[in-house]
């Protein structure tokens, strides 16, 4: 049995399906079927709460898996059978970009969100946004997703990532020790948790801009308090970008 099972549906006596449901275990074979579809997932979860939760419990963490397997693999090598924050807010990071508002970070011009077929996320990349100090950590970040041709912005790129038992790392640890504020308006898009500005910390090293090939007085990424990442920056031109990845 997959979660506790309940037959009548606790959140509406209007719902529908006051009946009964089919079992967990036909949901999770159906899903299985259907490759963890993440529309027809999102929505599922929106008929009654007894589909939310199953989708929150078993079919957003199955998605995860098909999605980035040796990530989740990783997450999961230390005993732990779930994320920091949770698996509906993981699955969003791996498909969704963001975006921003007008006012957000760096003051860029609005750029809509949207979803994105595929994003490579790497390990290896993680370090590049970490200061020497705080390397042991384990940080997965995508490849930047690139908005060309932002007006007065030029070209804009913006990145996401997660970190390892975040709420044990030596990032969340040296924020809190240094005291520096969550921000006042901004919350994660992922899961409505305070941010950290990782400029105002002065925890952005110059290995990040090569990694992302961005301008270096152009960038910021914030970390919530769940350890799901948010990164914009000022993309340079091509030629000048592969000159500062050959650098690095």
């Amino acid at each position: 049995m997959l979660v506790a099972k309940q037959y009548r549906c606790t959140h509406s006596a209007a719902c529908g399906c006051t009946k009964g449901h089919l079992s967990e275990d036909a949901i999770f074979l159906v899903f299985q079927h259907l490759k963890w579809n993440p529309r027809l997932i999102a929505t599922l979860s929106c008929v009654c709460k007894w589909f939310s939760d199953i989708s929150k419990q078993v079919l957003w963490k199955e998605f995860c898996r098909a999605r980035a397997p040796k990530m989740m693999l990783d997450f999961q090598s230390s005993g732990t059978h779930s994320v920091d924050g949770n698996w509906k807010a993981l699955a969003k990071l791996l498909i969704y970009c963001s975006g921003c508002n007008k006012g957000g970070p760096l003051n860029s011009s609005p750029i809509p969100g949207h979803f994105v077929y595929k994003t490579r996320f790497s390990r290896t990349s993680g370090k590049s946004f970490l200061i020497p100090q705080c390397r042991t950590d384990v940080l997965y970040v995508s490849d930047p997703c690139e908005h060309l041709d932002q007006g007065e912005d030029g070209d804009v790129g913006f990145f996401r990532g997660i970190f390892k038992s975040f709420s044990v790392s030596k990032v969340r640890k040296m924020l809190v020790d240094r005291g520096v504020k969550l921000h006042n308006t901004e919350l994660c898009p992922f899961c409505k948790a305070k941010m950290w500005s990782m400029l105002q910390a002065k925890m952005v090293p110059k290995s990040a801009y090569s990694r992302l090939g961005a301008y270096e007085d152009c960038i910021d990424y914030y970390v919530c308090l769940n350890g799901h990442m948010l990164g914009i920056c000022a993309l340079l031109p091509l030629s000048d970008s592969e000159e500062a990845s050959e650098l690095e």
